[in-house]
């Protein structure tokens, strides 16, 4: 949800002498060499290690998992010489280790490394908040030096799609505390790039790591600097300070004839939406959620806020998913939110404000401090709830100050996995994980949303697993924990001095390990 939550995160140096905190004009900009690159990011991973979630979607420049994500996001060969040969009641995958591999340090990659990650990860004891995705796991274990089966306790259709997870050495990382260990800054992996410094709050800096074993990059340093405020990415970005950047779409939109710079747009699972704590007496409300939800107008939000570059959100799968539940989309219906807040006893009080038993229908909606896209969200959404009689307060935060109030106060939240429904439904709404760190942050408790949940997380049929996911989504109109706003699109703008890039369909998590240095390997330098 914010920072690498999820998932995601890479890059790495700059020109010697120069630093992310450089003044405008001193970096290396559009004029820089195309064996460097220093990118422009809104946020940093809290951790650099894949057994507390970093990575865990595949694309970490550090690490490399048994399987990883083409540009058209179909499974391929990573660390596994090939695809799992699947055993026939779908309840075994064994995975052949590529030969010659090694991490960076030089020892070799074993089939103990893939055993002692996913064994830590689903250790309890181990503060990994997307344990929950590897459910399915009942044992994993190594058949000689080469070989790994994961053994499963039921069916999971996309399980394959969950071991792009990055693996660790266990020589290095089995003799430190997972969570306090220098491996969470230090990290050590088999990826085509080795974090050579990082200056918490200012840059994360990267080195090719010349013994990858896909072949040598010909990027040879990557910085990605970390500048929260969007405006001030931007003027980077233009003063030369910068050779790319993650922008907003109307910030994006300034660089548009720019014969320099090449802008990149992504289509994504990403979506913006408020959570409605259940333990807040107003947002806790049922007639509240859906006045809410029939009093956005999100197609004016796409037009207005995202420029067009993105979707309206009726649920959190985008309208062009093959599961989107057809037939929920909505429009604005401001007379259907006054419906239904009378018919709940909400009446209209001071200042056009409902009132019920003398409770204000009044709430805070915090969003991240800088984050210029989801703070005209945050108040595009008060307006509208304003019209139907309820107030939002909106405030900006930092997540420092944001995370303790989540349990009660709304926030302006993203989210959004891409692949199966299970890799980002579950952990959004099954109550199971609700207050579970950014888990189901709106602590949503609906009992025919979990049946749903974990139908399509067990069922192998196809066809039970799309009705449920359709079940899912119609119970989400009739009973929102959230209000779900746009899907959005990742805008980036880039130096055009490079041959090979591309995008991807993406998830919420972006910067680091997405947009079109998702697959900075293999980028060469125009001639």
């Amino acid at each position: 949800m914010r920072r690498i939550r999820t998932a995601a995160v890479t890059a790495a140096a700059i020109l010697a002498g120069v630093t992310a905190c450089s003044t405008p004009g001193s970096g290396t900009g559009s004029g820089g060499a195309a064996d460097s690159v220093v990118i422009g990011v809104a946020s940093e991973p809290e951790t650099l290690s894949p057994l507390l979630g970093y990575g865990k979607d595949g694309n970490s420049k550090i690490f490399d998992g048994l399987l990883a994500l083409d540009a058209d996001l179909k499974l391929r060969p990573a660390l596994a010489k090939a695809l799992p040969e699947v055993g026939g009641d779908g309840l075994t995958y064994t995975y052949t280790l590529r030969e010659g591999v090694k991490f960076s340090d030089g020892e070799p990659l074993t089939s103990a490394d893939v055993v002692f990650t996913y064994r830590t990860i689903l250790d309890a004891k181990t503060n990994n908040t997307s344990r929950s995705e590897l459910d399915a796991v009942k044992e994993v274990r190594a058949d000689g030096d080469d070989k790994v089966v994961f053994t499963l306790k039921y069916p999971y259709a996309p399980f394959a799609g969950r071991t792009v997870l990055p693996i660790v050495p266990e020589h290095v990382a089995g003799e430190q505390d997972p969570h306090t260990g220098s491996f969470n800054t230090e990290p050590i992996g088999t990826g085509p790039y080795v974090l050579a410094s990082w200056s918490k709050g200012e840059k994360l800096t990267f080195k090719a790591n010349p013994g990858y074993w896909g072949g040598a990059p010909k990027v040879k340093k990557v910085t990605m600097a970390v500048i929260e405020d969007d405006d001030v990415r931007a003027t980077r970005l233009r003063s030369g300070d910068l050779d790319g950047a993650v922008l907003p779409p109307n910030l994006a939109a300034t660089f548009k004839d720019d014969g320099a710079r090449k802008t990149y747009d992504a289509k994504t699972y990403d979506f913006r939406t408020v959570t409605l704590p259940t333990a807040n007496r107003v947002t806790g409300d049922r007639a509240i959620r859906r006045a809410l939800d029939a009093a956005v107008d999100r197609q004016a939000m796409v037009d207005q806020i995202l420029d067009g570059a993105g979707r309206p959100a009726y649920g959190p799968l985008p309208v062009d998913d093959p599961w989107f539940a057809k037939g929920i989309e909505r429009d604005q219906d401001l007379a259907g939110a006054e419906r239904i807040l009378e018919r709940a006893g909400w009446v209209s009080g001071d200042g056009g404000i409902r009132v019920r038993d003398g409770l204000r229908a009044s709430f805070a909606l915090l969003y991240p401090s800088g984050d210029k896209v989801r703070q005209d969200h945050a108040l595009a959404y008060a307006s509208d709830a304003k019209k139907a009689g309820i107030e939002v307060k909106v405030e900006s935060a930092t997540w420092e100050v944001i995370e303790p109030r989540m349990k009660d106060d709304a926030v302006l939240a993203g989210f959004g996995s891409n692949g199966d429904p299970d890799f980002g439904l579950y952990t959004l709404l099954h109550s199971s994980l609700a207050g579970d760190g950014f888990n189901n942050m709106a602590r949503y408790d609906n009992a025919a949303v979990d049946k749903a949940l974990d139908t399509g997380r067990r069922s192998s049929q196809a066809a039970t697993r799309e009705a449920a996911y359709d079940s899912l989504q119609r119970e989400l109109v009739k009973d929102p924990g959230y209000t779900f706003l746009t899907h959005i699109n990742h805008e980036y703008v880039l130096a055009d001095r490079w041959d090979g890039l591309t995008t991807q369909v993406e998830p919420h998590e972006h910067g680091f390990a997405s947009g079109p240095w998702w697959n900075l390997e293999s980028w060469r330098p125009k001639q």
